[in-house]
């Protein structure tokens, strides 16, 4: 057994914990901890285990950020390595001159010329710079459920109530529906649709913008949203589309980069090389690492090209240099693409299985490890599941030793990039215990 579960959930010294922080925290933090109100302490592999001595099998990996898993001794020894030379500053090092040119040589297509940033909304808002430097245009499009970040600057391009209350939101951002089939707003079935959605776009343009479109940008697989794969085609339907006004493609691989999706980035599944990509998460392998890559073309753009014109003053700094590094190396030394392709097909069709037997679950999605698991009260009516319900699936799971993002009806499956078919079966496993549960309970 990998998880190993000792005490009640939260266990004495984690309840300690957290309450103590809870008098002093902003709230507002990350729900996966407000939920669990456990104390992490120390993690190897794939495996987390809290302040009360409690080892959980990892489906969450941080939102994906954890992609080489934890105390890699490869990751740890080039970190250690690091910190006693020096941490800080925007001067050019080893580690990032490495970086920047073992990223050229994984690129998508032409997409060879990166900069560090060291946030995921920083990386998108100056893909946006970049976007307008280039086209000479304002405007931006993104989809409903989409997820760039939550600075002000791209609210506007966020698909969903998140933004309630915050406004008023930048000028310029329109929303248009994703290509997601299960749940098309337009009633029409793929690929009897001809591709409604992205004819939509065009009205979408016509009627209410200013025709000044520089960019549209677009998550390979939505995440937040749940892990929605789009048909095949749908970004290379895009990029057409894109040249055809004569704006750019924006691809965010923020979580379906570095072989999340079983491919080395996401847009690859449809063989498209999109004109801009964001980066992050499970690049750093941990640490706060981010940027964006693109053609030399388009990023020799000005103004974001003038000096300090695209520069962050924690981007590329020589520590998240050797994270980025370090985790690359990783990824592609020990054949993790490859991994997250096989363990995932291993998982989807596990869950596929369980779908057979809990009719609580309505649909099986995703690639590689980046897997949705979405709940439903009626299949035939596709009607979510209550969040109690869910909620409820996501404590049953702790407490026998998985965390995942489990407390909402859309599921979302992202372990460490170094899981075993062994360790994801038994998490699948503590998984149908807990369904089992509660779908009984709510008699189903």
């Amino acid at each position: 057994m990998y998880s190993k579960i000792k005490t009640q959930i939260p266990g004495p010294v984690s309840k300690k914990y957290y309450d103590m922080e809870e008098k002093y925290i902003s709230p507002g933090i990350q729900t996966i901890a407000t939920s669990s109100k456990i104390v992490i302490e120390k993690g190897e592999g794939c495996i987390i285990e809290d302040a009360d001595g409690n080892r959980f099998i990892d489906f969450f990996a941080g939102v994906g950020v954890a992609s080489i898993g934890y105390n890699h001794p490869k990751y740890v020894k080039m970190m250690s390595e690091q910190y006693s030379k020096i941490h800080v500053g925007s001067f050019t090092s080893k580690n990032r001159a490495e970086l920047s040119k073992l990223l050229s040589e994984i690129a998508v297509g032409d997409l060879k010329r990166t900069q560090y940033y060291s946030s995921g909304a920083e990386a998108v808002e100056a893909a946006l710079r970049l976007a307008k430097s280039y086209t000479k245009k304002s405007e931006f499009l993104g989809f409903w459920e989409g997820f760039h970040g939550k600075t002000q600057g791209v609210l506007g391009l966020l698909g969903d109530n998140f933004k309630s209350n915050l406004g008023p939101l930048p000028v310029g951002r329109y929303l248009t529906p994703y290509a997601n089939c299960r749940r098309c707003p337009f009633f029409l079935k793929y690929p009897e649709c001809n591709w409604a959605c992205v004819d939509f776009i065009r009205k979408k343009i016509r009627y209410e913008t200013t025709n000044d479109i520089a960019a549209i940008i677009v998550e390979p697989i939505q995440g937040t949203a749940g892990n929605i794969v789009p048909p095949e085609g749908f970004l290379l339907k895009l990029k057409k589309l894109t040249e055809e006004i004569g704006a750019v493609l924006i691809a965010d691989e923020m979580i379906t980069g570095f072989g999340r999706t079983g491919k080395m980035f996401g847009c690859q599944h449809d063989g498209v090389v999109p004109d801009i990509i964001t980066i992050g998460k499970g690049f750093g392998g941990g640490f706060p690492m981010t940027g964006l890559m693109s053609r030399e073309e388009i990023i020799f753009s000005k103004p974001f090209a003038n000096p300090s014109g695209s520069s962050s003053s924690y981007g590329g700094n020589p520590i998240a240099s050797t994270g980025a590094l370090a985790a690359l190396r990783i990824i592609i030394d020990e054949g993790l693409v490859e991994n997250s392709k096989n363990v995932g097909e291993f998982m989807i069709e596990k869950f596929n299985g369980l779908k057979e037997k809990y009719p609580i679950i309505g649909e099986v999605r995703g690639k590689g490890l980046m897997i949705g698991v979405e709940l439903v009260k009626d299949r035939k009516t596709n009607e979510k599941l209550d969040k109690k319900y869910t909620q409820m699936l996501f404590k049953e799971a702790l407490n026998r030793g998985l965390i995942m993002m489990g407390y909402n009806p859309d599921i979302r499956i992202n372990p460490p990039l170094v899981i075993t078919k062994e360790i994801a079966e038994e998490g699948i496993n503590i998984f149908e215990e807990a369904l089992k549960i509660v779908s009984g309970r709510i008699n189903i």
